[in-house]
Formats: C-alpha cells, structure tokens, sequence
C-alpha cells in the first residue's frame, strides 16, 4: 500500500503525518509518499532572461521546500521506521497531488485541514473541492 501526504510547510501538516503513521502502521508493507506542491503557472509570457531566472527561482525553491519541509517529515517516518520518500513539484496542487498519487498507485491522499496558510488554505478554496470530488483515489482530510 502507498499513501500520498500533502504537506503545506505549516504545523498543520502534522496532523496528516500522524493520521499516516497510525494506517502504515495497521499493515505490514506500506510506504508513505510526502508531497509538497509549490503553486506555479506555467502561463507566463517572459523575455529568454526572465525565463532563465525563473528556471533558477524554482530550483531554489524546490532546495528549500526539501530542506525545510519534507526531508525533516521524511527523517521523522523512518526514524519511526516507516518506509518513506518525498516529492517536491511546481504546480496546481489539487491536479498536481492527484496526478502524483495515480501514478504512484496510492491507495489514499492524507492532507490537512487546519493552516494559517500554505496548502491547506488552498486546499479549503476551489482545490479542495478538486482533490475532494476529482482525485482518482480516496481523499482524507484530516482535523
């Protein structure tokens, strides 16, 4: 089994961390998939230079989410001993985290619901009801 957890860089993210352990640790062999998505729109009309500064600007980000976000939740699962990974992409994160979980062949996507921002805010507007009504495998949101 693989479960897909979407973290928004705030405490919030616990939650669906601990909702994670508690299912992993109901079966024998379960990996858990931490997932960050910085929202990024591909439809931008740039000169060569500002794309090549925009190519830059989201290396570093990606640096940043893995340091600060999901190397730490990582570190955490499998010193718990859980098998796990992280991906960090750019994107919408409703269609982003969805396409992530079906083509890892999850069995759930855990996120959060309570943030001060981040993810879950998204979340809780237009994406939400995406993920929610739109993802190709269950969806639990977590208090």
């Amino acid at each position: 089994m693989k479960l897909v957890i979407g973290l928004d860089g705030h405490g919030s993210g616990e939650h669906a961390l601990a909702f994670a352990k508690e299912l992993a640790a109901k079966t024998t062999d379960c990996e858990l998939i931490v997932v960050y998505v910085i929202e990024w729109s591909p439809f931008s009309f740039q000169t060569p230079e500002e794309n090549a500064e925009r190519h830059k600007r989201r290396e570093e980000e990606i640096a940043v989410a893995m340091d600060r976000v999901v190397n730490p939740a990582v570190a955490s699962l499998t010193e718990a001993g859980f098998s796990a990974r992280a991906i960090v992409r750019h994107g919408d994160v409703a269609e982003t985290i969805d396409n992530i979980a079906h083509k890892e062949g999850a069995s759930q996507i855990i996120v959060a619901r309570a943030s001060a921002g981040g993810l879950t805010s998204r979340l809780f507007g237009s994406s939400t009801a995406n993920l929610v009504m739109n993802a190709r495998v269950p969806v639990t949101v977590v208090a």
